[in-house]
């Protein structure tokens, strides 16, 4: 641990370097006041948290002995589905998932315990800072509500739990010229062995805390979008892992992710990178998109699931219940009817985020060509997909002989 906070604080010390060098790339006015800002409140919110993780080795080491069985990791590109997935299997009262105060503001156990305790007095008092709260809540995420909606308590992506480390990809908006940054984006080609296990080891550990604190018998569910490139990794450290992997066109994800990302470069302002982010970005989805097919296609049907974003939002209740089945895991009765009601919204519910290829000087050939690993195993799943349902529409008796005759071939 003592290793990856030098290593951490020497990455950190050479990006805020970086950004004010001489000859820096892109520094406007602008963005040096920004990063002025943004820099020490940073620096200063991750000092904490390293904080906490020493105190934990000091009054929590019992989270070390907690184990993680069969977690349940919802992967896929980003803008796929992934995040209406996770917030719906987040209210099966089996699983136990990280939520975006933890991620943000108590990774280790000592700042959870200590927010969880200032929470039950302020309860008491009525919920003045609770109010309080909510109100700068509401102003400050309140403009992601049609990209991302964002609630502290709300279930989010682990991801940025890594932000410690200054291995959290979501960096690359700020630190646009960061290469280690860029590196994360290709984390199953690109990094070494002792890199990866020392990120690994540290990612299991976070995930040994949030079960210390929510309870060790609960089955850790954990989403990220970011993690396409991880998969490999992910899957030899947590060899037991199940994993429900979103789907979405490439001709829908590429516009929504760099229109996603937009307001980040803007806010930002590298100049530079303004330019150079987008590009670099479609990179990483392309590698993204074929490190998870190569890397799933390869497990068996009970350790992962593919799920196109088209059947989440016209069957979201019998896509899950169907993953619950192949999966193996347990359907909670409780759970079902939240199910229908859920399902029943994702018919309903119309995005007000609006993009087009044409905003970023692409069109449907570059990404088709681009994404040919992507539309070869679309056109394989769909015939698979077809093939079922024909067998299905097979009268009983008729049914059993075509099986018998399928797996005779």
């Amino acid at each position: 641990m003592f290793f990856l906070f030098l290593q951490s604080f020497k990455t950190y010390l050479a990006i805020a370097w970086g950004t004010f060098a001489p000859g820096g790339k892109g520094l406007s006015w602008r963005r040096a006041l920004v990063m002025m800002a943004f820099l020490p409140v940073f620096g200063l919110l991750q000092g904490l948290h390293w904080l906490g993780f020493l105190f934990d080795e000091i009054f929590f080491r019992g989270y070390r002995k907690v184990s993680v069985s069969q977690p349940l990791l919802v992967l896929g590109p980003p803008r796929s589905g992934t995040t209406l997935l996770h917030r719906v299997l987040a209210r099966d009262p089996q699983f136990t998932t990280f939520t975006t105060w933890e991620c943000l503001f108590a990774p280790s156990v000592t700042q959870r315990r200590f927010w969880l305790a200032l929470g039950r007095l302020d309860r008491l008092a009525g919920w003045p800072l609770g109010r309080l709260l909510g109100r700068l809540e509401r102003r400050v995420l309140g403009g992601l509500e049609a990209i991302h909606a964002t609630r502290l308590d709300a279930p989010e992506e682990d991801y940025l739990i890594l932000l410690p480390l200054m291995a959290c990809f979501i960096l690359v908006l700020p630190f646009p010229f960061a290469e280690p940054l860029w590196r994360m984006g290709f984390f199953d080609r690109a990094m070494g062995a002792k890199e990866k296990e020392r990120l690994l080891d540290y990612y299991r550990r976070c995930w040994q805390r949030h079960l210390y604190v929510h309870g060790p018998d609960k089955r850790l569910l954990s989403k990220n979008a970011s993690f396409g490139p991880w998969v490999g990794s992910l899957l030899t450290a947590f060899p037991d892992a199940r994993i429900l992997c979103c789907m979405r066109d490439p001709l829908e994800t590429v516009p929504s992710q760099l229109s996603s990302i937009r307001s980040g470069i803007q806010l930002f302002d590298s100049s530079g990178g303004r330019a150079a982010l987008p590009q670099r970005m479609i990179e990483v989805l392309v590698f993204h998109y074929e490190n998870l097919l190569q890397v799933l296609e390869s497990l068996p049907p009970h350790r992962r699931l593919f799920l196109p974003m088209e059947n989440l939002r016209s069957n979201l209740g019998r896509e899950i219940g169907a993953a619950y089945g192949q999966l193996g895991i347990p359907f909670n009765p409780e759970f079902r009817r939240i199910l229908d009601h859920e399902d029943s919204a994702a018919r309903c519910y119309s995005s007000q985020h609006a993009y087009s290829l044409a905003e970023f000087g692409l069109d449907s050939e570059i990404i088709q060509r681009r994404f040919r690993a992507y539309y070869a195993w679309h056109e394989t799943f769909m015939a698979a997909s077809l093939a079922v349902k024909a067998i299905n529409t097979i009268p009983t008796s008729s049914h059993n002989k075509v099986i018998k005759e399928v797996a005779v071939c």
